[in-house]
């Protein structure tokens, strides 16, 4: 069996309808099972009022129920709204009281939670949309992001390419809410393939999932390259540790060179995929093997080739999106669709916000956000052109670049950090040097005031690295000064 999103039906396939379509940590659903769960879920939202426009808030962490959820609003023609459980209950307000929401799936319940007594349900204004995922908001304000159906069969489509093999297996590690984890969820439901769910708060006791990706045979690792580099810790994240695995398909950050030496030698036949793009088109739109030959010429590595239904095109050194896997704009913002989408050629195109570049030969490139820039000293910085010069220091360690303000905003100095493994702050001494090494790649003006040691980099609910998160503990003095070269302030 499988799942057909042009029908909205489950339909028979090669795939055996008791074989395993999602591996829980509370239970174990067969196709079979999940057909009969989505089909009851749809029965029981109908009977709270819910129906095809109608937007359902589906929360809770990676329990099986939450998949039934989603597949069961596909099939009702409602479109799902994702939140995890690692939000809080304001934020679920808000984004309830921008949707109208009447009531919430609890996943963990298994049971609708109203939200206002005797408010009756609306239809959206945009029709056939497959989901909303509310990504945050320069304003505090969570930004609605309107997935069609059309966008998601593009998706689906564009995901035969990556040759992904017959029914493969997905770890899911990321949260529902963060748009990468739709790779898993809609390539397993077109292909009939497997879903492997890990729960957030074994990974944050420190729980490896590499044990639960082995006893369950997956054959695809979809992940944030933060989280793949947090995984070279253990020696059993190896060829031999997993020996079933075919490809890495990493998304939602920039893939370091680093991190891809590392995995070619512990994997050397498991293919590489780096993908691009934002959660307003929908998961991705570029995408390259990262094979030997590119590692040799790339340095920062490309981000790969626009999806052949679409186009990404560099206007004013900003990455621009054309094609039907473009959202069909943000809910109640016209404000912002009037500024940040257009129409070319007959199809919906967006300003993602990214600095990039494109070779004679189409090979795209991102350079961070126009909205990462600071201003230092009365010069323009990109912490990614940091972030990168620091990750290409002895040992290819994850590294970040954090402003740090002065109470009107304005940024005083960059404290750059660097993971060592080690929990005393001291760097190693292959590091020593390190303000010599930037200084061949960046201007003086550029290099951090501090570099410092930390065991782990801290990453957020999408395991994104955690700038906030570094600058709150630095100003909390949770870490020791290093190396200080100190700055005018």
């Amino acid at each position: 069996m499988r799942f057909d999103l042009a029908t909205s039906h489950f339909v028979d396939a090669d795939v055996d309808p008791d074989a395993f379509a999602v591996i829980g940590s509370e239970r174990n659903l067969s196709w079979r099972e999940l057909a009969n769960a989505s089909e009851a879920w749809c029965e029981a939202a109908r009977a709270k009022g819910f129906a095809a426009d109608v937007p359902v808030i589906v929360r809770g962490d990676k329990e099986a129920e939450f998949v039934v959820a989603m597949v069961g609003a596909l099939m009702l023609g409602a479109p799902y709204v994702p939140i995890d459980t690692v939000y809080p209950d304001e934020r679920m307000q808000r984004i309830a009281r921008t949707l109208d929401a009447h009531a919430y799936y609890d996943t963990r319940t298994r049971a609708f939670v109203p939200l206002r007594d005797g408010m009756a349900p609306n239809a959206l204004r945009e029709t056939h949309l497959a989901y909303i995922m509310f990504t945050s908001g320069t304003t505090g304000e969570p930004k609605g992001v309107q997935i069609g159906r059309e966008s998601v069969n593009a998706l689906i489509d564009w995901m035969h390419h990556f040759k992904l093999g017959t029914a493969p297996v997905f770890l899911n590690l990321v949260p529902f809410s963060f748009d990468v984890s739709m790779y898993e969820v809609f390539g397993m439901l077109s292909s009939g393939g497997t879903v492997v769910l890990t729960e957030r708060s074994p990974l944050e006791s420190g729980a490896s999932p590499v044990v639960r990706a082995a006893e369950h045979n997956v054959t695809t690792w979809v992940s944030t390259p933060s989280f793949a580099q947090r995984q070279l810790l253990d020696s059993r994240f190896s060829a031999q540790g997993l020996p079933t695995l075919r490809t890495f398909l990493f998304c939602g950050e920039v893939l370091p060179v680093g991190l891809v030496r590392a995995l070619r030698t512990r994997f050397p036949d498991v293919r590489l995929i780096n993908t691009y793009g934002p959660t307003e088109a929908t998961v991705a739109t570029t995408w390259i093997v990262i094979d030997d030959e590119v590692l040799a010429r790339h340095s920062p590595l490309p981000i790969g080739y626009a999806n052949r239904e679409g186009q990404v095109f560099v206007d004013d050194d900003e990455l621009c999106i054309v094609g039907p896997h473009v959202m069909r704009g943000y809910l109640n913002r016209d404000d912002l669709n009037a500024t940040r989408m257009f129409t070319r050629n007959g199809m919906r195109g967006f300003r993602t916000g990214d600095l990039g570049s494109a070779g004679d030969d189409g090979l795209l490139f991102c350079h961070g956000r126009i909205d990462d820039q600071v201003k230092l000293t009365g010069y323009r910085i990109e912490l990614m052109e940091i972030d990168a010069a620091l990750c290409e220091l002895p040992g290819d360690a994850p590294a970040a670049a954090v402003p740090l303000r002065r109470p009107d905003g304005s940024v005083a100095r960059i404290v750059g950090f660097v993971e060592t493994g080690e929990g005393d702050w001291r760097l190693p001494d292959a590091l020593r040097d390190w303000q010599a090494r930037l200084a061949e790649r960046l201007p003086s003006y550029m290099i951090p005031s501090e570099l410092i040691g930390c065991r782990a980099l801290p990453v957020s609910a999408n395991f994104k690295i955690d700038r906030a998160r570094l600058a709150e503990d630095y100003r909390g003095g949770h870490f020791k000064a290093v190396t200080h070269a100190a700055q005018p302030e």
